[in-house]
């Protein structure tokens, strides 16, 4: 008997780490990950699985439908679903199962795993089983209850859904990004940090002044290359605030709390490359200004 155990032990090990990373991308908890991966074992330890041709496909199902149940009961409790409590870089799998670590460390990203949180119950399943998993619709309809059908519908709801999310957890990452090189530029011009300044300007880093900024002492109406840039604001924009300039990350000085002027950054691979300087008045009222860390909000 103990034989025995020890032998379906090994046959479930096999198969553990990726059990592990399916549940995980289910339900974006490593600890709730495990105890779906250990009611798996439970399960699969009282049935007889000898004529099971697919052992691997088996289990999956068997996982999957805890996973279902615990995504039901969460909804039904009106709880939030949990954050993800295990570093993508390392999680399930990681230095094990081959399959798991290119899952955790390809396309399925945290900007992913954000969005398939906000999914269903449902809809989530179908999608990492087919989309992560690579399992075919007929399998994935018996853990539904669903048709073939009915159940690549419910995927290909939750494939728009999750592409529509990432695009906005991406653009929101992606501004983040813009507002620290703005903001690294503006902290470093105003403590005349002249390395540092060079550091966030791209080489080629192109700053471009309207008239009225020439004429009120800017120095010319184009300026080119890092180190004639960073020679020009070392020091400077001490009262300059980061803004949002049309949505996007910039920078405003407004004595009295009347914008005077108004530079908008071009953030390329987490460095400036382009800067336009704005002082004509008729100019700065076109523009939607606001408060930078309106942002953080959205």
């Amino acid at each position: 008997m103990g034989q025995s155990i020890a032998v379906e032990a090994r046959r479930f090990e096999e198969h553990r780490e990726h059990l592990r990373a399916v549940a995980f991308r289910m339900l974006g908890s490593a600890a709730e990950a495990d105890d779906a991966v250990q009611e798996a074992w439970l399960r699969f330890a009282r049935t007889d699985t000898a004529d099971v041709a697919n052992l691997r496909g088996w289990l999956t199902t068997v996982v999957s439908r805890v996973c279902l149940n615990l995504l039901r009961s969460r909804r039904h409790r009106q709880e939030d679903a949990l954050e993800a409590d295990l570093p993508l870089a390392a999680g399930p799998g990681a230095g094990g199962d081959p399959e798991s670590d290119a899952v955790m460390a390809d396309a399925v990203g945290s900007a992913l795993q954000v969005v398939i949180d906000a999914l269903g119950p449902a809809e989530r399943v179908a999608f990492v089983l087919h989309d992560l998993f690579g399992v075919p619709f007929d399998r994935i309809a018996p853990v539904l209850d669903r048709t073939p059908e009915a159940t690549r519908q419910l995927a290909s709801r939750a494939r728009r859904r999750v592409r529509a999310g990432r695009d906005r957890v991406e653009a929101d990452r992606d501004a983040r990004q813009r507002r620290s090189v703005v903001e690294a530029f503006l902290a470093a011009a105003r403590e005349g940090r002249f390395e540092d300044l060079l550091a966030v300007l791209d080489p080629d880093i192109v700053v471009v002044a309207d008239e009225d900024a020439v004429a009120t002492g800017f120095s010319g109406r184009e300026v080119i290359g890092a180190s004639a840039v960073a020679a020009i604001f070392n020091g400077q924009a001490r009262d300059a605030v980061t803004v949002l300039v049309d949505g996007l990350a910039g920078a405003m000085w407004a004595p009295g709390g009347s914008p005077r002027s108004v530079l908008s950054f071009a953030v390329v691979d987490g460095k400036v490359a382009s800067i336009e300087i704005m002082n004509a008045p008729n100019t700065i009222a076109a523009l939607d200004l606001e408060p930078a860390d309106v942002s953080r909000n959205r």
